[in-house]
């Protein structure tokens, strides 16, 4: 094996995705459990990770189904709520694992939230996110999503690499999947596992 692809959320990064559902409902939007769920995401919130809709039209969107008088403020903040902390220890396991593999991202993600994660490691940690990787690829960037099989095959062209000689980790099971599909090595994280147990 040569090469590790890496998901964000919940791999790398630590999310608490009911944070961001509970805060949403507060706002009044009841049903955010069917419009957003990690690997199943519908309506606009899948249109936003594939970067066809804006930040101001997914704002409003999401306004619109909560309270009157709620602001874009507080829906971003809402919105941002599920995005925690990047512990040290996966940041020094990732310098580490430099020595030995090439490393890239792949992450179903936004621009709201991409700016979130992003300041807040350079607040932390001093340094660009990115740079711990040869590329980084963003859902909202490349207008792809996994699962979706093209996904896979679009990073795998633009890096370069071998599927076969690629692994692939993510902790939805519908990723793994769509990359299985796609020819990649893939592992799924399960819950209660971190990077560092993977013995890479």
């Amino acid at each position: 094996m040569k090469n590790i692809i890496f998901d964000l959320g919940g791999v790398l990064l630590n999310l608490d995705v009911p944070k961001t559902s509970e805060a949403f409902k507060a706002l009044g939007l009841t049903h955010i459990d069917e419009l957003f769920r990690i690997g199943f995401a519908t309506s606009f919130f899948r249109d936003y990770e594939m970067g066809t809709i804006s930040d101001e039209q997914f704002v409003e969107k999401a306004q619109q189904l909560t309270t009157p008088g709620t602001t874009k403020a507080q829906v971003i903040a809402a919105w941002n709520d599920m995005l925690l902390d990047f512990p040290a220890e996966r940041v020094e396991f990732l310098k580490k694992l430099q020595s030995k593999y090439r490393i890239y991202l792949f992450s179903n993600t936004n621009q709201i939230h991409l700016l979130h994660f992003h300041k807040a490691y350079r607040n932390v940690y001093g340094s660009d996110m990115d740079d711990l990787f040869i590329k980084a690829y963003y859902s909202h960037l490349i207008k792809l999503r996994k699962p979706d099989v093209a996904a896979f095959e679009y990073v795998i062209k633009d890096s370069g690499i071998h599927a076969e000689e690629s692994l692939f980790i993510d902790d939805a099971l519908v990723n793994v999947e769509g990359a299985r599909k796609a020819g990649l090595q893939a592992l799924h994280l399960t819950d209660g596992k971190t990077i560092l147990d993977l013995g890479l």
